[in-house]
């Protein structure tokens, strides 16, 4: 629940994986939810579980519309599984109510060239593509394999980088302090998972083996540290993607253009031709992925890196694990569409996660929690770490306020709360307590507190 904020009214229509993920998310954050779908068993089940009004219907209909509430409504999202649907839905919805927000998921990728043209001319407030952004992340751990995971605050300026601690290496033993004082001083620690526990760490906080550590600094100060405590920074050379979905296209695509050798295995025939049109430059093969032997005909153990992102989440697993079982070298990312037994998941040696639905879910609540913060300063770009159990959460600062214009040492934070940058005019800082936030900078804070929608929640 929002600490203490009214929620938006907020329409979703289409109550598939996306749809479900995203509602469940938006009723926790303490929103007034209408849902809409054609599936009564599915729209049923989710409504009842949210505890929110469920309409059976199209979207696109007047009548169903004005049912929902659409007249009053601050926020339409629409996210079935027809581009074309989502469009059409939000374009008849706004007719309805011009101050009304509105979100399309569009994913074919003839789209993806007119997306700014699409939010112009449709009054758009954003529009999401699941699959291309979970291509983006995979892209960005591919460019650094030895991260876990990457995410990217102040416009790209600054990094989050997961990483786990290796036996026998120099952190091992050693504290937040110690590493401050002999490595870098240019980036922070910004949560420490071990086991079951995740922990905010103070500069006593001893680091250890298996630790799985997220630390925020800029690209090049992340690579040097990454570096300097024996890790490797390069890029992947060679990669396996199996499956020849969206996401499968959009990281070929990416990989190409950044020179790495792409093999994708697609068991479609026609997809393989429509593929090998699209991606001249990759290697298109024929031939069910899950098949141990066309894996090794392929070149499995001579690749850096295995991208599993076929439609079935238990074969992208199997496929991961097999990988991994070849070589403990190979960087493996695995995208996971359904399963929700997060905590399996994360006991299976699997590398790289990437969520697509999470992903969708995350820019939204952003959207969210900007449109209900106050005019002093909104959210700007928002994570969900370790499994939900910490956020991460960049604000822009728009006026004075009692977070502003002191030293952080003399500000009151409330618990297992830490401000992590400072942006000032493209400028990364890592604050001391002698930094203060400005009017007019970005800040990122890293948080186990659920809810805040403006930089005054950080203060008690």
């Amino acid at each position: 629940m929002l600490m203490g904020k009214k929620g938006l009214k907020i329409i979703v229509v289409g109550a598939g994986k996306v749809g479900d993920t995203l509602v469940n998310r938006l009723a926790e954050e303490g929103h007034d939810l209408v849902i809409i779908d054609k599936n009564v068993d599915r729209l049923t089940e989710l409504a009842n579980l949210c505890d929110c009004m469920g309409i059976i219907g199209n979207g696109a209909s007047h009548e169903v519309l004005e049912e929902a509430g659409i007249a009053t409504a601050d926020l339409f999202i629409s996210v079935t599984e027809s581009d074309e649907l989502n469009l059409l839905c939000c374009t008849i919805a706004k007719q309805f109510n011009k101050n009304l927000a509105t979100i399309a998921r569009v994913r074919n990728p003839d789209y993806g060239k007119e997306i700014p043209y699409l939010r112009s001319k449709l009054s758009l407030e954003m529009i999401i593509n699941p699959e291309y952004e979970a291509a983006v992340e995979a892209a960005r751990i591919l460019f650094l394999p030895a991260a876990i995971s990457i995410n990217s605050f102040a416009h790209g300026s600054a990094e989050l980088v997961k990483i786990k601690i290796p036996e026998g290496n120099v952190l091992d033993g050693k504290t937040i302090a110690y590493l401050g004082s002999n490595y870098t001083n240019d980036l922070v620690i910004v949560g420490v998972e071990r086991g079951d526990e995740v922990t905010i760490p103070n500069g006593s906080f001893e680091l250890s083996a298996g630790d799985i550590i997220s630390f925020v600094a800029t690209r090049k100060v992340c690579h040097s540290f990454l570096k300097s405590i024996g890790f490797n920074t390069n890029s992947v050379r060679s990669t396996i993607i199996i499956g020849g979905g969206k996401s499968a296209y959009y990281l070929a695509d990416q990989l190409i253009k950044t020179g790495i050798d792409v093999k994708l295995i697609e068991k479609d025939p026609e997809r393989c031709e429509e593929l090998s049109d699209l991606l001249p430059k990759a290697t298109i093969i024929n031939g069910d992925g899950i098949n141990e032997s066309l894996l090794e005909e392929t070149g499995i153990r001579d690749v850096d890196s295995v991208v599993a992102l076929t439609g079935i989440d238990e074969e992208n697993i199997m496929l991961t694990l097999f990988a991994r079982q070849i070589s403990r070298d190979i960087k493996s990312v695995t995208k996971i569409n359904k399963i929700s037994f997060t905590d399996v998941i994360n006991r299976l040696d699997l590398g790289s996660v990437i969520y697509p639905k999470l992903i969708t879910s995350e820019a939204i609540i952003t959207y969210a929690r900007a449109r209900q913060a106050s005019i002093g300063s909104n959210v700007e770009v928002m994570y969900h770490l370790f499994d939900e159990r910490a956020e991460a959460i960049e604000f822009k600062v728009k006026e004075p306020s009692s977070a502003t214009g002191k030293q952080l040492k003399e500000m009151k934070l409330k618990p297992n709360t830490l401000v992590s940058f400072i942006n000032r005019s493209g400028r990364i800082i890592i604050p001391t307590g002698s930094d203060s936030i400005e009017v007019g900078d970005s800040v990122m804070i890293v948080t186990k507190n659920k809810g805040f929608t403006t930089l005054t929640d950080i203060v008690r």
